[in-house]
């Protein structure tokens, strides 16, 4: 039984309005979430005001026993009140992401360096060279800075097991690896539409190559054709369990779309199935898994648990990607901007 249906039909003794829960209960500014409770419709034609924390939202749907609201622009993680019939409700937390960065274009997940540093692509049209390939964002979330600009499309971002950073590029087929001072040098060509990248604990690189195909990159720098999936239309994403398992998602035409598992064999099995347009993906260290996705026709990360039980965890639109930091905290990146989002899961080290 979900929130919603454990909740409702539950009297409500005074008649004010009280909210029961909000789920999810994260979001980014203008996700939207639902608000369970009681008496939180006034009765006739008025409608009920949303407050997150002192900000007023907007409403998409009101009723009796819920609403739909979408979380304002400026708005801080705190308390969410509901003003019905002349009566304020009880205060729940909603915890709301703050952006960091805007007009930039990652078209996966961000990657985080060992002192925390943030690295998030300007990704460009196809064969469209962007002034600025990579940017960096300190630890102390200042403006971004240039970091790496020789490059057409950069896609997928990764850190190998020595903490250097390595680049895909969907126009070239090329994985570069990237020395800290930003010097560009090629690592493996022919990679087909290269686009998400992730390591193994013993160094090899896997590359999913949108037009079908997992390849594999051995240390000494042989190529391996790991695994074949179903082309996708954007880009395959690739993110290892807690156990070295590999799991990838590649968006299609379907709005019923799969996360595949990879065994350390190459057999492709779905993991589950059920996610519109998913996309960049992380594990914490209970094995938990988060994907950007849209699931029940509602966008945001969805967290699927080792028994492949799913739910929104985050509201969003336009999420393409994230990534966990060292104190609990997630990089969350949509098609433009980049977020910080406090929130006391710990994710799995990538490096």
């Amino acid at each position: 039984m979900g929130i919603t249906e454990s909740l409702l039909g539950k009297k409500n003794v005074d008649g004010n309005p009280y909210i029961d829960a909000i789920d999810p209960a994260a979001s980014l500014p203008g996700g939207e979430v639902r608000i369970i409770g009681r008496a939180l419709k006034p009765p006739q034609l008025a409608r009920p005001e949303v407050s997150f924390n002192g900000m007023r939202g907007s409403l998409v749907v009101s009723s009796e026993d819920f609403l739909i609201a979408r979380v304002p622009f400026g708005a801080h993680s705190g308390q969410v009140t509901v003003q019905s019939n002349g009566h304020t409700s009880n205060g729940r937390e909603l915890k709301i992401a703050l952006p960091i960065a805007e007009s930039l274009h990652p078209v996966a997940n961000p990657a985080i360096d060992r002192e925390g540093n943030i690295y998030v692509t300007y990704s460009g049209g196809r064969g469209q060279k962007a002034p600025v390939a990579i940017y960096k964002i300190d630890t102390n979330y200042n403006p971004p800075k240039p970091f790496l600009a020789d490059l057409m499309n950069a896609t997928g971002l990764a850190f190998d097991p020595q903490g250097l950073l390595y680049v895909s590029s969907r126009y070239d087929g090329t994985v570069y690896r990237v020395a800290p001072n930003g010097t560009l040098s090629t690592y493996a060509e022919g990679m087909g539409v290269a686009t998400g990248i992730a390591f193994d604990k013993a160094g090899n690189l896997y590359v999913g190559d949108r037009s079908g195909t997992i390849w594999r990159i051995a240390p000494d720098r042989q190529i391996f054709v790991f695994a074949t999936l179903e082309p996708s239309i954007a880009a395959y994403h690739l993110a290892f369990a807690p156990n070295g398992t590999l799991y990838v998602t590649g968006p299609t035409t379907s709005s019923f779309d799969a996360v595949y598992s990879v065994d350390p064999h190459g057999t492709v099995s779905v993991f589950y199935r059920g996610l519109g347009r998913p996309q960049g993906l992380a594990f914490d260290v209970e094995g938990n898994l988060y994907v950007a996705a849209s699931l029940g026709g509602k966008r945001g990360i969805v967290k699927i648990t080792p028994e492949k039980s799913a739910s929104l965890v985050i509201a969003g639109q336009d999420l393409v990607g994230l990534a966990f930091t060292r104190t609990g905290g997630v990089v969350l990146v949509t098609r433009s901007s980049v977020f910080h989002l406090t929130w006391g899961v710990q994710g799995l080290p990538l490096i």
